[in-house]
């Protein structure tokens, strides 16, 4: 199995750091398209769009976006990252990501995820006091459907039974792939390894090593379920940027980086200040930010690899409103110089992989 590199967006609208603009959501989301048409151009292998229900992002509807992509694309894997699946309907979901799937010639992928912004809660009729809940059931309920159609299903609380239900289209893909996105949260990571679904990481700041013990949960928990850790994927979502130069990669992404977590955080406008010695902390070898020149990001990304044994790594790029064509170079060193290095060195024995259980 090759290792696999590839991109995440959220679409966020971030006013320049510079002039205070805003960009306009209509080129914005056209950007976004752009950016999946150069990765898979260039040769990465993955584009994941993030969901937030909020006026400042575009993305609220990824699968609508990840289609667009398809049809812009040839070859790149399109997948969310993540779908809210806690305040969404697992049949609806099943409908657009099968839709997409054969759109895109079996390129479709879902990262299902509990959401770490919670707009969607509220403005879905859900209570945060379900949370953990929610993801569980609905979780369950797209694994059946992956798994069986017509379905009868009632074992949930939070939706009404179905029976005989016939749940259209059915992927292209014999097994639509079904990741759970997993922040520093033990029971997720615990829950995810026992069901036997591949997990994808999300390091935010912090250390390199900083989830260590998230993933060990996560793969003796699914040795305690009697599967075997070594066929099991691990990925990594991490933000970051390639630049021609060390000091050039800092300076280019540090004024947006600042910009997108004061605007677009979680917490809107609450004063979140990073130093420039704080930064440069978090993109140094220990730090958590992917951020350099092409052999720096080869080697923070080998760093990962050796300490979680990942397969995957979908680099956060252009947080905070980077300018298109700064952001598109980042893309095009990402797919050219350190992607062809990695699949070179990180490529791991190919596995046959279980089938997950119901949970």
């Amino acid at each position: 199995m090759s290792f696999e590199i590839g991109l995440i967006t959220f679409g966020e609208l971030t006013a320049d750091p510079a002039t205070g603009q805003l960009p306009e959501p209509h080129q914005h989301l056209r950007g976004v398209i752009e950016l999946a048409e150069v990765a898979d151009q260039a040769g990465l292998d993955v584009i994941g769009v993030g969901e937030h229900h909020r006026s400042d992002f575009v993305a609220t509807a990824p699968p609508m976006v990840l289609a667009a992509m398809a049809e812009r694309t040839r070859r790149i894997r399109l997948t969310s990252a993540v779908t809210v699946l806690s305040s969404d309907d697992p049949v609806r979901v099943w409908e657009q990501f099968a839709t997409l799937d054969l759109l895109s010639s079996g390129r479709a992928e879902i990262i299902a995820g509990r959401g770490s912004y919670t707009e969607s809660f509220p403005l879905f009729g859900y209570d945060l006091a379900d949370y953990a809940d929610l993801f569980r059931e609905k979780l369950d309920l797209l694994l059946r459907i992956r798994e069986t159609n017509p379905l009868t299903w009632s074992d949930g609380r939070f939706r009404p039974p179905l029976r005989e239900a016939d749940i259209a289209p059915r992927s292209l893909q014999k097994e639509l792939p079904i990741w759970v996105g997993v922040g520093g949260t033990p029971t997720s990571a615990v829950e995810t390894g026992a069901r036997g679904l591949p997990v994808m990481l999300g390091v935010l700041l912090g250390t390199v090593g900083s989830h260590s013990r998230i993933v060990d949960l996560y793969r003796r928990a699914a040795e305690r379920a009697g599967r075997d850790p070594a066929t099991l994927r691990v990925g990594l979502g991490v933000q970051g940027h390639v630049g021609r130069t060390s000091t050039e990669a800092r300076r280019t992404m540090y004024p947006h980086f600042t910009a997108g977590f004061r605007d677009n955080n979680h917490q809107r406008g609450q004063g979140f200040v990073l130093s420039p010695e704080k930064f440069n902390a978090f993109t140094g070898p220990q730090g958590a930010l992917v951020v350099g020149s092409a052999q720096e990001v080869i080697d923070k990304i080998t760093a990962y690899h050796e300490v979680y044994g990942i397969s995957r790594l979908l680099l956060h790029v252009g947080f905070g409103g980077m300018p298109q064509a700064q952001l598109l170079a980042s893309v095009e060193r990402l797919a050219t110089e350190v992607a062809p290095v990695l699949r070179r060195e990180l490529a791991v024995p190919t596995v046959t992989a279980t089938t997950p259980g119901r949970g």
